[in-house]
């Protein structure tokens, strides 16, 4: 495993790679890297040759009252996770070498960028797809993988790629849970036992949801008044919003007729957790 720190240097390892015919797996990251990260790096192993994993926290993505000072760093930890997985390159570049000084460029994915997550946190997708459209211009990879329980970034991601026809295919791996049913996370290192507690009142809510519809309900407002229930049930959760919407527009959607996704985001403590299922009728 080699630590690439110069966006020029990793641009040049692309490009040697291509140029003896291999093809690259990309995985990026924020750090503090879990399993869920490292299944998206073994799926992207499967469909290439070498494997990039890119570890950057990105100051564009967080509002003025978020997380960004106290988001969990650990390069040390998180290379030796690399190594284990035979990483190829971890690209882990400084702030300005993907903000130049005196950088004005950013990008938006219009609508889908301002709908559920993008009202509760303004300007957050703008920074992602900016920093993801950086990172693919610098790997040039020919797939990349993100995980599914950011959803509804992934479906601004793969709009992005489609409008902007970068040649890259976008690879989106299902959710993976730890054995108390809560979406792996970054973020989940940081709660107390009792707010970690607390905070499995989200995957209760997906499944209320899920068997509700299984068992014939089609009306959103019911299916979402099932899972708010569930959620209130925790006194010590404090919910954003849950809504039923179409998993390509984020547009809110009134009954199940065919595939939705039901989005959660709730905070257990200090710490925001979001979530999501497909739904689909019987």
């Amino acid at each position: 495993m080699e630590l690439v720190r110069r966006s020029r240097a990793m641009k040049d390892l692309a490009r040697q790679a291509h140029g003896r015919g291999r093809r690259i797996g990309f995985v990026p990251t924020m750090g503090a890297l879990h399993e869920g990260h490292l299944t998206l790096v073994r799926r992207v192993r499967e469909l290439t040759d070498v494997v990039v994993l890119s570890i950057f926290v990105n100051p564009l993505q967080f509002g003025a009252s978020e997380d960004f000072d106290t988001y969990p760093r650990d390069l040390t930890r998180d290379a030796d996770l690399c190594v284990a997985e035979s990483v190829d390159w971890v690209f882990a570049p400084g702030e300005e070498e993907i903000y130049p000084p005196g950088a004005q460029t950013t990008v938006e994915v219009a609508e889908i960028s301002g709908r559920i997550e993008g009202a509760s946190r303004p300007g957050h997708f703008r920074g992602v797809s900016t920093v993801v459209l950086k990172l693919l211009e610098i790997v040039r990879p020919d797939v990349a993988a993100f995980g599914q329980k950011d959803a509804q970034q992934t479906a601004i991601i793969r709009r992005m790629v489609k409008d902007l026809m970068l040649d890259v295919e976008i690879l989106v791996v299902p959710i993976l849970r730890d054995e108390d049913g809560l979406a792996l996370s970054s973020r989940n290192a940081r709660m107390s036992p009792d707010e970690r507690r607390a905070a499995l009142a989200i995957p209760r809510a997906l499944e209320a949801a899920r068997k509700l519809v299984e068992a014939g309900q089609r009306q959103a407002e019911r299916i979402v008044a099932a899972a708010r229930e569930a959620l209130q049930a925790e006194p010590a959760l404090s919910i954003d919003y849950v809504q039923l919407v179409d998993p390509t527009w984020f547009e809110p959607v009134t009954h199940v007729a065919g595939e939705a996704l039901l989005v959660v985001a709730a905070w257990s403590g200090g710490t925001r957790l979001i979530d999501n299922t497909f739904l689909r009728p019987a």
